[in-house]
């Protein structure tokens, strides 16, 4: 090996980029792998006939013509507009992201040229992998600077591929649980032969929970963050809530968007609560429909099923297009699945209805009620005298009268507020929250330094992101 790997923890390497939340082998699909803090982007790449290197997984376009007996001009007139993105502009990227590149090469005679490309664009950290064993012959003859992966597929004895490889990459997701078949025998074979291990592309959470812990080099998903989910500081046990969702990644107040902040390790997602003509409880923020679905009207004059005809994420891109208007009871029902909190914010949804639901989910302490209708407050509190309302205090004189208003479990704070009596509030055992809709890491540091106990967050990756860089 001429590259060494030397790394303490398992890296986040994006299967395709993030594919969960964008056509895979994308542009996009990078860029949102980047701001899910991936290590490292997977990407297939192939050779078509015009010998450009480009992007793609299959060896066939969707109508049976072959990629490599197609110009990219041909195949780009064939593809969805933006992709295959070539390989040197997903090399342009990763360097200004500070990402690093995982080649599972498809076509044997990309090899080469995959290889100097790496290295005339001076990227540090890369593996060049592939289940074909002539294609690292080829590499192991051009003595390639950078690691070299052995793809295992299931069935494969993983120490069968025949060739000096660096890493052994198990592609064992369709198994029942692969993880039982790593034990100490398989990692101290490995580390006697002096190979890495690279782990399936895995999207569930509990087995991911199992594999983050092994002596593993890097694991593969669709959705990086939910490689190493955000841990609070240990003198600081923020809880990060996400504003409408991962907004900047999927269609803000969509289950997509609230399983991305559940597996980044978030605790809480904000969504927006509308009634329906049936008297339904749905997420979204506008009254009406037009700005985040292909629908138009008032929400309140829809039926659930109306409703259930139209997508919540056309808007957002062609990606989200199935993506539907989630109900309440989605939403909670999701966030008990993981064991995460949600904040609801009462638009014009009665609530009496919203209390029935997270009652009738067991989630009343998992969730706090805010509403910009004072009224719909108080009757909260008054059919719900366990529930967790929150208030804002710029919509008080006094924190006094604040904290005399509707017994606040938790006091929303802005950035340009007077931030001196949240101290006063640890002292009253409420919970403090502030709340920044931007990414400017000054105002990060300054939310830092005041530690409140909850941080209500436009672009919450950004925010772990640079809590994660102080750490290190």
């Amino acid at each position: 090996m001429n590259q060494s790997l030397p790394y303490s923890r398992p890296l986040s390497i994006a299967h395709r980029g993030a594919s969960a939340y964008a056509p895979a082998n994308s542009i996009q699909a990078f860029l949102f792998a980047a701001q899910l803090g991936a290590d490292m982007w997977e990407v297939d790449l192939r050779l078509s006939a015009d010998k450009q290197i480009l992007a793609f997984h299959d060896d066939n376009l969707p109508d049976g013509r072959k990629i490599g007996e197609l110009s990219y001009a041909e195949i780009q007139k064939a593809v969805p507009i933006d992709t295959p993105p070539l390989f040197k502009d997903i090399l342009n990227l990763a360097q200004q992201h500070k990402c690093g590149i995982y080649a599972d090469i498809k076509d044997r005679e990309a090899a080469i040229p995959i290889s100097n490309m790496l290295t005339e664009q001076k990227i540090e950290l890369a593996i060049l992998g592939s289940f074909d064993q002539a294609t690292i012959t080829l590499l192991i003859e051009h003595e390639t600077p950078y690691p070299l992966a052995g793809l295992i597929p299931v069935g494969a004895d993983p120490f069968s591929f025949p060739l000096d490889i660096d890493v052994i990459h198990l592609c064992w997701e369709r198994l029942d649980r692969p993880q039982d078949l790593l034990d100490e025998a398989f990692f101290a074979r490995c580390r006697k032969e002096g190979r890495k291990v690279v782990l399936w592309h895995e999207e569930g959470p509990a087995r991911m929970s199992e594999l983050r812990g092994l002596p593993v080099f890097g694991i593969c998903s669709d959705q990086p963050e939910l490689v190493h989910p955000f841990v609070p500081p240990e003198d600081w046990p923020v809880q990060i809530v996400c504003h409408r969702g991962a907004n900047h990644i999927a269609p803000e107040n969509t289950l997509k968007g609230a399983v991305a902040c559940f597996a980044a390790g978030f605790s809480h997602v904000e969504l927006d609560v509308q009634v329906t003509a049936d008297n339904k409880l749905v997420a979204m923020h506008d009254s009406s429909l037009e700005r985040t679905s292909n629908g138009t009207g008032p929400v309140c004059e829809k039926t659930l099923k109306e409703l259930g005809n139209l997508s919540a994420g056309a808007w957002f891109s062609d990606h989200y297009a199935d993506e539907k208007i989630p109900t309440l009871e989605a939403y909670l029902r999701l966030a008990k699945s993981w064991g995460r909190q949600l904040y609801v914010e009462l638009k014009n949804a009665p609530a009496e209805l919203v209390w029935q639901s997270v009652v009738s989910n067991e989630m009343v302490d998992s969730c706090f009620f805010w509403s910009f209708n004072h009224d719909l407050l108080v009757d909260m509190r008054a059919i719900a005298p366990t529930a967790h309302i929150m208030l804002r205090r710029q919509d008080f004189d006094t924190l006094n009268e604040t904290l005399e208003s509707l017994s606040p479990a938790l006091v929303e704070y802005t950035v340009n507020d007077e931030l001196h009596d949240i101290e006063t509030l640890r002292d009253k055992n409420v919970l403090s929250m502030l709340a920044y809709n931007g990414k400017d890491l000054e105002v990060f540091q300054s939310i830092v330094a005041l530690k409140p106990d909850l941080v209500n967050l436009g672009y919450p990756f950004e925010f772990a992101a640079f809590i994660s860089d102080k750490r290190e």
